[in-house]
């Protein structure tokens, strides 16, 4: 783990405190608690992480996958179950490496999301992120709904040293994406990451918007990779998981980043966004600097929220 890593994990470990006292230490006086495994000693359990906002059915598919192994391995010991259950949550959260396949090819990443989930810093972030890694990025200020928005995005692409087109306020979000995508051929850009607008009490607006900048793309840009990010706060528990089932109805969604991870006691959202609408957490942020987006990792998170020592 590289010090950059470790900075995360152990802001990480700090960040998901609440979420940890909501959930863990209430599991570890069900462990220490019950002397054997019956119906009240799994009701427990499932309580607490609904509680935690796991979501109903992605606590039963964890808590389904717990007896399996208990009848497996023929366990009598409620302490021994601690174990099983981190491993069951993980199960549940495995991100596939192809997730990141956008990395790869020359493409186009549109980030749609709410006012005030952190999505055009969310996108700066990525942005020197993929810089970083050596690739050529050019930013679409798309969001020309919200009058910070561009000037914002103009910060971060001249702090991540990235080129950004549009930015003016009330432009139509698709020309200043139509723009993005002739100055991504002529500079033969890896990434366009494109920061568009996420109304979502105007669904009829958001559809038609996102329709014409997938039909400019699909045109001018046939070529390019096409990825959907979502960004939900993740302080806002269902809240979030309404959102990103909204965001589904109106978008190809290929994956979700989490904001504001660090201060809620609800980071089990990350666990229920996952299994019940199938769609990856992709990214989780965790604070303010630019290193605090980073790749989604289920087993880092679930042994951040557990407090496993890595």
């Amino acid at each position: 783990m590289g010090e950059e890593k470790k900075g995360f994990f152990k802001r990480l470990v700090s960040g998901l405190t609440k979420t940890r006292d909501n959930i863990v230490s209430g599991m570890d006086s069900i462990f220490n608690g019950f002397s054997s495994i019956d119906d009240d000693f799994y009701e427990e359990i499932e309580e607490i992480l609904v509680m935690g906002d796991i979501g109903i059915n992605t606590t039963n598919a964890i808590i389904e996958h717990l007896k399996e192994q208990v009848k497996e391995q023929h366990i009598k010991d409620p302490s021994s179950c601690k174990e099983l259950l981190i491993d069951s949550i993980k199960k549940q959260m495995q991100v596939e490496e192809t997730a990141y396949e956008f990395e790869h090819r020359k493409s186009v990443v549109l980030v749609i999301g709410v006012n005030g989930v952190g999505k055009t810093t969310s996108v700066g972030k990525l942005a020197g992120k993929l810089k970083d890694q050596g690739k050529r990025v050019i930013l679409a200020a798309a969001d020309t709904f919200r009058a910070a928005a561009g000037e914002q995005l103009t910060q971060w692409a001249n702090r991540a040293g990235v080129e950004i087109i549009g930015g003016q306020d009330g432009a139509d979000p698709a020309s200043v994406v139509y723009d993005a995508v002739a100055a991504a051929k002529a500079r033969n850009a890896d990434v366009l990451l494109c920061d568009t607008a996420g109304r979502l009490h105007n669904k009829k607006n958001l559809m038609e918007e996102l329709r014409k900048i997938y039909r400019i793309l699909e045109r001018e840009y046939p070529e390019a990779y096409l990825e959907t990010l979502v960004v939900l706060d993740g302080t806002t528990g269902q809240n979030a998981m309404q959102q990103a089932r909204q965001f589904k109805e109106v978008a190809d969604v290929t994956g979700i980043i989490l904001t504001k991870l660090d201060g809620t006691a609800k980071g089990g959202i990350a666990v229920a966004i996952e299994s019940e609408l199938d769609i990856p957490v992709k990214y989780i942020g965790v604070g303010e600097s630019i290193d605090d987006l980073q790749k989604f990792n289920s087993d880092e998170f679930v042994n951040a929220l557990f407090n496993v020592k890595e």
